[in-house]
């Protein structure tokens, strides 16, 4: 039974509504694709018409026949304008910034106005989200605007934005007019950081014959603080990066010939018995909590294995990687 259901909402979608798939591009409400219908208040007008009309016939009344179509008339053009408010307007998907999971998704829509007349409170929001709340735009002549739209993420990977539905009832209230649009728009959603993640697994390398020659010509990295180091040799910019309440950790500057730390994100090292989704919200927490530092790591995820490195390219491939991973 629900698969049949299923299937009579495709072939409404693909026939009535001309939705076949996300729609790449620009995209116009022709005619076919705007739909009216009265309101609730339409429908009381049109019985308010039918019984002055009743009246004016029983008791031949001029004034009342005039005044019935002339009320009658104003009906047909609000007819004309609401169905005008939408047909015939571009519509185009905008930026979709990456988000963690849980996190609301918002999605920027364009909205394109070649006429030569303005449009006025046009409500966007998206069909069968009783979350997400709708949103009132005009649209000015010839010109272009923008609305955001949000959804809640629920899983990691890519979140496709939702069905988009246009009302409008505009100017009288009388009629509503609608349409819908399936916008080719996704976003990132990356694995949520663990709240509560152990500190970062920072290794020291011990030096050839396990000898630490710590000497002072060549900088070559930093490693965790060690009883008796130097003070002048700590690696003040780094520790000042890193937010006290994740446990503000000393580090010590490393010199050619000593000992340097070694910060390696591995999936494989985590225990085989944790549940996958921590695993890799506990990698995303280590991601930013290392780019926070400034400590440069190295990421080691299924087939992917990126040198030690920091910055906002190695951030953006390490997220993006745990929130593909399958």
């Amino acid at each position: 039974m629900t698969l049949q259901r299923n299937r009579i909402g495709t072939w409404i979608d693909r026939w009535l509504y001309r939705l076949a798939g996300p729609e790449a591009g620009e995209v116009m409400l022709g005619q076919r694709r705007v739909f009216i219908v009265p309101t609730g208040a339409g429908w009381g007008f049109a019985a308010m018409l039918v019984l002055l009309f009743i009246g004016s016939v029983n008791y031949n009344l001029n004034l009342g026949f005039a005044f019935t179509f002339l009320i009658a008339s104003c009906a047909v053009v609000d007819m004309h304008l609401t169905f005008r408010n939408l047909a015939y307007l571009h519509l185009a998907p905008g930026r979709a910034a990456a988000i963690f999971c849980g996190d609301m998704a918002l999605f920027e829509l364009q909205l394109i106005n070649r006429r030569k007349h303005d449009r006025y409170a046009i409500w966007l929001d998206f069909y069968g989200h009783a979350e997400a709340v709708a949103q009132a735009i005009d649209v000015a002549a010839l010109g272009t605007s923008s609305v955001t739209l949000g959804v809640a993420s629920t899983v990691r990977g890519w979140l496709p934005a939702p069905r988009v539905r246009l009302v409008t009832r505009f100017p009288l209230g009388l009629l509503r007019a609608w349409s819908y649009w399936q916008p080719d728009l996704r976003v990132l959603v990356y694995p949520h950081p663990e709240e509560n993640a152990p500190p970062l697994p920072l290794a020291a390398s011990p030096a050839a014959h396990g000898v630490d020659m710590a000497g002072n010509d060549d900088f070559a990295g930093i490693r965790p603080y060690r009883a008796g180091d130097p003070l002048q040799q700590l690696a003040w910019r780094q520790i000042a990066r890193i937010d006290p309440a994740l446990g503000g950790m000393l580090l010590t500057k490393h010199f050619e010939g000593g000992a340097a730390s070694e910060l390696v994100i591995d999936f494989a090292a985590l225990p085989r018995v944790m549940d996958l989704e921590l695993k890799l919200s506990r990698m995303t927490r280590w991601v930013l909590d290392a780019e926070a530092g400034g400590l440069p790591y190295a990421f080691r995820l299924g087939a992917l294995d990126l040198p030690p490195a920091h910055g906002a390219a190695q951030q953006a491939t390490c997220l993006q990687a745990l929130a593909e991973f399958a």
